[in-house]
């Protein structure tokens, strides 16, 4: 699944290649993404909108239109891809012909993505609106802190890993990321919330900062089909400490497979013992 930094390199690849472009139309092959309007009403009111900005809140992304705001979430496998041409290819479920003669391709092989259509331009209108308005903050946000994560976890029994996943507390981590921040911390992932010191909510807020400037800068995680938008693989899988590693890039300890809160996790029995 896309997390934060693999959204802001489709973010930053979007904005590059069709930031001024005018949709001329809109053809859905699969109904299920849209979700707040008619397929008729999305694909009418999209046409003669231009793209004006894109930008992102956790894991979804924003088309900022001339008149309206299209909110998108990738889920597993949902990817854009710009070409110049008209026929539609594989997985391609969602096309966005433009003025210029480009074409804006959702192509998702799972089928678990979805948009929004919003008949507004007031951001901070969509942002408390559903789906955005539950996200929590997410690491790069000012105010994203040792104290806020110690106010939003409370007494929570939790596993530390189930709050990092849960994005109405912290948007934007995933599974990947939340494995490496609890390898930063040196925090068992099934670790209570409840027993973290003052200590550990700063590490987890200095390792998710760190570790998704990082993987930004790289271009996000490819594990298995993850691409941008010009179709080029991420790079931090290079960069990776604990997840689908083999032993500990510390101490060299096999690093163990366990399902905490339903997901696949990974972590060294050496460097993150269980308190």
């Amino acid at each position: 699944m896309p997390e934060l930094p693999e959204v802001e390199t489709v973010k930053k690849g979007l904005q590059e290649l069709i930031i001024g472009e005018e949709i001329t139309k809109v053809t859905v092959y699969y109904e299920r993404i849209i979700q707040n309007t008619s397929i008729p009403d999305f694909c009418e009111s999209l046409i003669g909108q231009k793209i004006v900005d894109i930008t992102r809140k956790g894991k979804y992304l924003i088309f900022i239109l001339s008149d309206f705001i299209l909110v998108s979430h990738l889920r597993m496998e949902g990817k854009y891809f710009v070409k110049n041409r008209e026929e539609k290819a594989k997985h391609e479920h969602i096309i966005f012909s433009f003025k210029s003669g480009k074409t804006l391709r959702y192509q998702d092989t799972r089928k678990f993505g979805t948009m929004d259509l919003f008949k507004t331009t007031n951001l901070q209108e969509v942002l408390q609106s559903k789906p955005l308005v539950d996200l929590g903050k997410e690491p790069l946000d000012v105010g994203f802190d040792a104290e806020y994560l110690k106010l939003k976890v409370k007494k929570s029994s939790r596993a530390i890993k189930s709050i990092l996943l849960d994005q109405t507390m912290i948007s934007g981590l995933g599974n990947i990321y939340a494995n490496e921040v609890c390898f930063y911390a040196r925090l068992n992932p099934s670790e209570p919330a409840n027993t973290l010191t003052d200590e550990d909510f700063e590490n987890i807020a200095t390792g998710a900062k760190l570790v998704l400037t990082k993987a930004i800068a790289l271009g996000g995680t490819t594990i298995r089909t993850f691409a941008n938008v010009h179709e080029i693989d991420g790079r931090f899988q290079n960069e990776l400490m604990v997840h689908m590693k083999e032993n500990c890039s510390i101490c060299g300890t096999k690093i163990t497979k366990e399902f905490v809160s339903g997901r696949g996790t990974y972590y060294c029995k050496k460097c993150q013992k269980k308190r």
